[in-house]
């Protein structure tokens, strides 16, 4: 089942498929942009790029911050948001947008905060590959 395998295996396949124009896909277009800009970059600069990456990297970032604090935020307010929702016959379908909503976002905002993540880690290793031709 290729559903389950991840966008690493989505790109090998398609690569895989069009083995003479490897160097012109565009899967790897980006990254290669990205390596061309570091590639011009001097090495004392790079390096403090490099920590600044690795700090962005391993900071836990606003998204999950948010996502935490909203959540103890609704706890506090439990009894206030219960008097909101279900009072005088509203119903629960008040209650139901409002879970459907915070889910959407929540969604959303953890699938940006890894797609950063994994552009910091990739940005990473280019500097990393670079730092080490130059043997610096």
């Amino acid at each position: 089942m290729n559903l389950f395998r991840g966008d690493a295996h989505k790109i090998y396949c398609r690569l895989k498929k069009n083995p003479d124009n490897i160097r012109k896909s565009k899967y790897l277009k980006d990254v290669r942009e990205v390596q061309e800009f570091y590639d011009s970059v001097e090495s004392d600069v790079l390096r403090l790029i490099f920590y600044r990456l690795i700090k962005e990297k391993n900071g836990s970032g606003m998204i999950p911050i948010y996502v935490s604090a909203f959540s103890f935020l609704l706890m506090i307010l439990s009894n206030h948001l219960h008097d909101l929702f279900f009072a005088e016959g509203r119903g629960y379908w008040m209650f139901f947008i409002f879970m459907f909503i915070y889910l959407i976002a929540i969604t959303f905002s953890l699938f940006v905060h890894f797609r950063e993540q994994a552009w910091a880690a990739s940005h990473i290793e280019i500097i990393q590959d670079i730092l080490e031709e130059r043997h610096d």
